[in-house]
């Protein structure tokens, strides 16, 4: 009797499984093409930015729907580093004939802002142009905040249920090489 019912066991896991991991690899191969478009797409964008030395409110929504074409949700992280060279002076205001290099860092919130300003819809006013110098370093950090299918079932399948969200992270950057506005 205990041996029939091994033999049921063993027959619907085997439907189960034969059924559940072609779908799972199925998925897993999505997530690998969502991976290659979004790697694609960031490498675009930021090098079109390092080309052209500024970001326009249609560059940037191009981006996005390009991303969003996948099927996930991302959170897109910009990120532009800016050299200032000032110079150096003593306590009483001579020029000691050196520089001292900061870095000013200006991030998601600064860039939107600029390129999305409250009140102001028009798409092509030169205004909303965010404009980055050649010598700047401009980055761009796309993550995906949904839960895939693969991942799901990958819980499912391996009793997880703790795996990261972040199937799908792509860092890239570079330093800003015109100024063409």
């Amino acid at each position: 009797m205990s041996n029939a019912i091994l033999k049921i066991f063993a027959a619907l896991l085997a439907v189960l499984l034969m059924g559940i991991w072609p779908i799972y690899t199925a998925y897993s191969s999505q997530d690998s093409n969502s991976q290659i478009i979004v790697l694609n797409t960031v490498t675009k964008f930021v090098d079109s930015v390092r080309d052209k030395g500024y970001i326009t409110p249609e560059m940037y929504q191009q981006f996005e729907d390009q991303l969003y074409l996948t099927g996930n949700t991302y959170d897109v992280q910009m990120e532009h580093q800016h050299k200032r060279y000032d110079p150096v002076y003593n306590d009483d205001g001579s020029f000691q004939d050196s520089y001292q290099v900061n870095e000013e860092g200006y991030y998601n919130s600064q860039i939107r802002a600029k390129l999305f300003p409250a009140g102001n819809d028009n798409m092509h006013d030169p205004a909303r142009m965010y404009k980055l110098a050649a010598g700047d370093y401009f980055s761009v950090t796309v993550k995906n905040t949904n839960r895939t299918m693969a991942t799901l079932l990958g819980d499912l399948l391996f009793n997880g249920g703790s795996a990261p969200n972040e199937k799908i992270v792509i860092p890239y950057g570079g330093m800003v090489l015109n100024e063409d506005y």
